[in-house]
């Protein structure tokens, strides 16, 4: 996280210029006839106020709506406490040529759960084991599982929090669990960072995002995706090519 440059942005021509051309290529993909062989996964993750909803929403914007679904991650059910902690998420997995946004995802257990207390030390740090495992079968089967962190300074975060509760239709974004997350700052980032050491891997690794300016985040987030599907694509051809001979 200290190696990210947060003074990146984008102007705002460059940004509709650069949107408009990812968002095409991101149709394209989806619509090539290789996404048959795979299923997209894309991870969000990120500090509170960090974009999220505004970076998924321009990726939506490039779809057929009968082509994606957006899972929202909120606190587990009694039902789904009941099972293994990864049993919720493979429910949500797609199937080929589809797309799935978690919008939090399975690394709530590292994070969240880590830093209030919700779990044990020894259930969060089985879990970073887990999730490599979880994603390497993803990766087998065939799913492309792209995973970002939105990341925002401590200045920019309270610049925001004060805009959604001046701004009226923006109040719903904010709460008192926002601000308490906000007092845990530290706790939370040696959290990403254990995150980012443990399960960036070479079949799904972590891009960190730049996101103080959001029209840089959008754009890099929409780019990334269409070059984690074309190297997929170039890699399945080059196997295909390969098993030909």
């Amino acid at each position: 996280l200290d190696c990210l440059d947060m003074t990146q942005h984008l102007d705002k021509d460059d940004y509709q210029e650069q949107l408009i051309t990812e968002q095409a290529r991101l149709s394209g993909l989806m619509r090539d006839k290789r996404m048959r062989r795979h299923a997209l996964v894309a991870v969000f993750e990120g500090n509170d106020a960090a974009g999220k909803g505004g970076s998924i929403k321009r990726v939506a914007a490039a779809l057929d709506p009968r082509q994606y679904s957006i899972v929202p991650i909120a606190a587990p059910s009694e039902d789904e406490r009941a099972q293994p902690y990864l049993w919720r998420f493979w429910r949500q997995i797609p199937g080929r040529g589809k797309f799935t946004i978690f919008d939090r995802s399975w690394y709530g257990r590292v994070l969240v759960e880590r830093v209030e207390g919700f779990c044990t030390k020894a259930d969060w740090m089985r879990a970073y084991g887990e999730i490599n495992d979880f994603e390497e079968q993803l990766s087998n089967a065939g799913v492309i599982v792209v995973k970002f962190w939105l990341a925002i300074d401590k200045d920019t975060q309270l610049q925001r929090f004060q805009e959604r509760e001046a701004i009226p239709f923006k109040r719903y974004k904010i709460t008192e669990e926002d601000w308490r997350n906000r007092e845990k700052w530290d706790l939370y980032r040696k959290a990403v960072c254990d995150m980012v050491d443990r399960t960036s891997t070479e079949i799904a690794p972590w891009t960190l995002v730049e996101a103080n300016d959001k029209r840089w985040a959008r754009v890099k987030v929409l780019r990334t995706i269409n070059d984690s599907v074309e190297a997929a694509f170039e890699k399945r051809d080059k196997h295909d090519k390969k098993h030909k001979k």
